[in-house]
């Protein structure tokens, strides 16, 4: 196996949670985060969790977007 193979299989075994996957996407959506916090992050996290939270992250902002345009929209208030 390759070195860089080898080294996303270590990276994959990564023991962080789910939840704080979640947590460190969300903090990058806002646009504020501790470099400190960061280098933990990508020293302990998942990347498949951070790639599945990116996209559930991605897909809430788009919803809530579409949702608030209908709203606006249908209640006149964009006249």
């Amino acid at each position: 196996m390759s070195e860089s193979g080898q080294a996303l299989k270590e990276a994959a075994q990564r023991k962080g949670s789910f939840a704080q996957s979640l947590k460190a996407v969300a903090w990058s959506f806002f646009g504020v985060r501790k470099g400190r916090d960061h280098a933990q992050d990508v020293a302990k996290l998942n990347p498949i969790h951070v790639v599945v939270a990116g996209l559930i992250g991605a897909a809430v902002f788009v919803g809530v977007l579409v949702v608030l345009v209908r709203w606006v929209v249908a209640s006149g208030a964009a006249l």
